[in-house]
C-alpha cells in the first residue's frame, strides 16, 4: 500500500526556502566583505561615500567648493539670521544679519567644534552689534566689523581658525 504525504502548508515551505536563501546570501556578503577588508591595502581610501547635507556639519552647505591649496571647503551657515536690537533707538528698530565663513571640509574635529559653538557665535555677534550706537550702525565700516568679529570668533576656537567672514544679509529695519 502506497501512502502519499502532502505538506499541510505549501506556501509556508516556500517562504522558509526564500528566507533560507536570503540568509545564505547575507552570510556570503558578510564573509566576502570581511575577507576584502583584511586583504585591502591600509592606506586606501573609501570605496564610496554616503553623504548628505548639513546635519553632520551643523549648518554646513551640502555642496563643498574647492580651494586651490587646502582642498575642498564647506561654507558654515549654521549661525543663521540674527535679529539684533539697535542700541539707543526707541521702538522696534533692529539689525538683521547673516554670517557665513568657509572652513576645510576634511577637518572633521574643527567642523564639530564649529557646530558646538553656534550659540557662542550668535552671542558674540549680537553683543558686538548691540553695543554700537545707532549712528555708527548706519554708517558701518563692514571691514572693521568683520575683522573684530573674526578676532572674537577665533578667540573662542581651539581646533582651527576662521580665515574670512561674509555678511550675507546686513539690514537695519524699523
Amino acid at each position: 500500500m502506497k501512502r502519499e504525504i502532502t505538506p499541510p502548508y505549501r506556501g509556508l515551505l516556500l517562504a522558509y526556502r526564500i528566507a533560507l536563501a536570503l540568509l545564505l546570501v547575507l552570510f556570503l556578503l558578510l564573509i566576502s566583505g570581511s575577507i576584502y577588508a583584511v586583504v585591502r591595502p591600509a592606506g586606501s581610501g573609501p570605496l564610496f561615500r554616503i553623504s548628505g547635507g548639513s546635519a553632520a556639519a551643523g549648518g554646513a552647505s551640502a555642496a563643498p567648493g574647492v580651494d586651490g591649496d587646502s582642498g575642498p571647503i564647506n561654507i558654515f551657515t549654521g549661525i543663521g539670521r540674527l535679529r539684533i536690537p539697535v542700541a539707543g533707538q526707541a521702538g522696534s528698530a533692529a539689525m538683521l544679519l547673516s554670517i557665513a565663513f568657509p572652513y576645510p571640509a576634511q577637518d572633521r574635529p574643527f567642523s564639530e567644534e564649529l557646530a558646538s559653538r553656534i550659540g557662542d557665535f550668535r552671542s558674540v555677534a549680537a553683543g558686538y552689534f548691540s553695543s554700537l550706537p545707532a549712528g555708527q550702525l548706519i554708517n558701518l565700516d563692514e571691514e572693521a566689523a568683520k575683522a573684530e568679529i573674526l578676532r572674537r570668533y577665533n578667540a573662542l576656537l581651539r581646533l582651527g581658525k576662521i580665515e574670512t567672514l561674509y555678511f550675507n544679509d546686513l539690514m537695519i529695519v524699523d
